[in-house]
């Protein structure tokens, strides 16, 4: 359970290091430029979109959807907190600084570059026959054919 907990803690604290990266990089680069920081923020958005599929793609290769999803949902819920409730602290701003529509077009943003991102990785393990329930299936397929066959007698 502890292992558990410290996964998903490590995948949500990954996810914000994306995000305090983009914000670096804005402040020091582009401050003040409206477009250029747009930009940056997408490119921060699919960053972690790609993040999730790749997590997607190497966890359901080993385990159950059932297993994964909810430590993945969990990991990206917490990095979206993270990610806008402290985040515009190290941009040297404050969570609803924007205004209320920014803050929500983030959450909206972040929750739908993190589902695309986790059905895309998900979805690429199942057309290449890479996740669980395909091995399993597979597995069991190929148990099947090499079995003996049963000789009856008359």
């Amino acid at each position: 359970m502890k292992r558990r907990w410290t996964t998903i803690a490590l995948v949500a604290v990954g996810l914000f290091a994306i995000n305090v990266v983009a914000r670096l990089i804005i402040r020091l680069g582009f401050d003040g430029n409206d477009q250029a920081e747009g930009n940056v923020s997408l490119i921060m958005f699919g960053v972690i979109g790609l993040a999730l599929a790749v997590i997607t793609f190497i966890r359901s290769q080993r385990h159950r959807p059932a297993e994964w999803l909810p430590d993945l949902a969990a990991a990206a819920a917490l990095g979206m907190l993270l990610t806008i409730l402290i985040g515009p602290f190290v941009s040297g701003d404050t969570p609803f600084g924007g205004g209320a529509g920014n803050f929500f077009s983030q959450v909206w943003l972040y929750g739908g570059f993190a589902i695309v991102g986790t059905l895309l990785g998900y979805w690429i393990a199942t057309a290449l026959g890479r996740d669980y329930r395909s091995r399993s299936l597979s597995a069991y397929a190929q148990s099947r054919a090499t079995k003996p066959r049963r000789v009856v007698r008359r």
